[in-house]
């Protein structure tokens, strides 16, 4: 399920079913007034959930940040405010030639520092990247700190973009594919069911990429570039969470689904972790039925005998454990 864009004035907003990043936090990190440019303003709001998400991906792999700043693209020059208009309109159209799924995800880039951040503010990203433009996922920055570059302060420098995937296809680490391999794909992933790699071509990096925040942190554990582990990554297969919710509530009873509902916004406003919200939905829903949803829709199909399963399966299959499938 893609993002539906909704029209203002001046910046875009999104739905996302990676979680809004607005916050009511009391607490966060901001970045001052004017940085990059001007083209970056405090996020005192945004920045809490910024924070928390980048702080809690990089601990469970033994990484402790100290985040400096965070600020928020305040779209607030001519040029900007066209860029970000240009990226609604290739949303739309993604969404257009894809029934709907224009795949519009939220993923960091590591720069190599802030004179790069204020030239990708002014100008956007251009055309260094020959080989198309490498981001991580949202819960999963490792591989861009990787490739950030690290000041003499030790200070690193992340963006946190919006970028419209559409249709993927599988682009291996390391290839040196530059363009998409047919019209009918619009951006690679290293892995179709769990990408840890984004790469979006290089004749799209300014209608498909759109930064939204910078993130500036250290790691006082580590100096320099060093090479730091590989992520935690679940490898069983997924499918994002809205269109599990969209299935599950044609086969659940209404009152689960809305169960499954407040515990995805119990994860959403961080008082449980993904782990707990997974383990809570296969309670609820049995693992059974959780695979075939998922690999149907892999598939791109929906079985016909959900409900007919899921009435055979009874109370006792509804606890079965196993590998986590969402």
């Amino acid at each position: 399920m893609d993002r539906p864009i909704h029209h203002s004035s001046d910046t875009p907003t999104y739905d996302s079913d990676e979680d809004s990043l607005v916050s009511d936090c009391e607490s966060g990190v901001s970045g001052a007034e004017g940085t990059f440019s001007g083209a970056f303003v405090p996020a005192p709001e945004d920045g809490c959930r910024v924070h928390t998400r980048f702080v809690r991906s990089l601990t469970v792999n033994g990484l402790r940040p100290e985040v400096v700043t965070i600020a928020k693209n305040a779209h607030s020059s001519v040029m900007a405010r066209a860029r970000a208009q240009c990226f609604q309109v290739f949303a739309r159209a993604a969404g257009e030639l894809h029934e709907g799924q224009a795949n519009v995800r939220l993923a960091w880039y590591g720069a190599s520092g802030k004179e790069e951040i204020a030239d990708i503010a002014q100008h956007g990203f251009g055309h260094a990247h020959c080989n198309g433009l490498r981001l991580s996922p949202l819960d999963y920055p490792l591989q861009s700190v990787k490739s950030s570059g690290v000041d003499s302060d030790g200070v690193r420098y992340l963006l946190l973009c919006s970028v419209i995937l559409g249709k993927t296809e599988v682009v291996p680490r390391g290839s040196n594919q530059r363009r998409s391999s047919s019209e009918e794909y619009d951006s690679g992933v290293d892995d179709l069911l769990a990408p840890k790699e984004y790469v979006i071509w290089c004749n799209r990096l300014n209608t498909h990429v759109l930064p939204e925040y910078v993130l500036s942190f250290t790691l006082p554990s580590l100096k320099g570039n060093v090479n730091i582990r590989e992520p935690l990554r679940p490898s069983s297969p997924w499918m994002p969470f809205p269109a599990l919710i969209s299935v599950l509530s044609r086969i659940l009873p209404p009152a689960e689904v809305a169960t499954i509902v407040k515990i995805r916004k119990d994860y959403t406003e961080l008082r449980i972790s993904r782990y707990e919200m997974i383990q809570r939905v296969r309670n609820i829903a049995g693992d059974k039925l959780l695979i075939s949803i998922i690999k149907s829709f892999r598939a791109k199909k929906t079985p016909a005998n959900f409900k007919a399963n899921k009435g055979k399966e009874g109370q006792g299959e509804r606890r079965v454990r196993g590998q986590p499938v969402a």
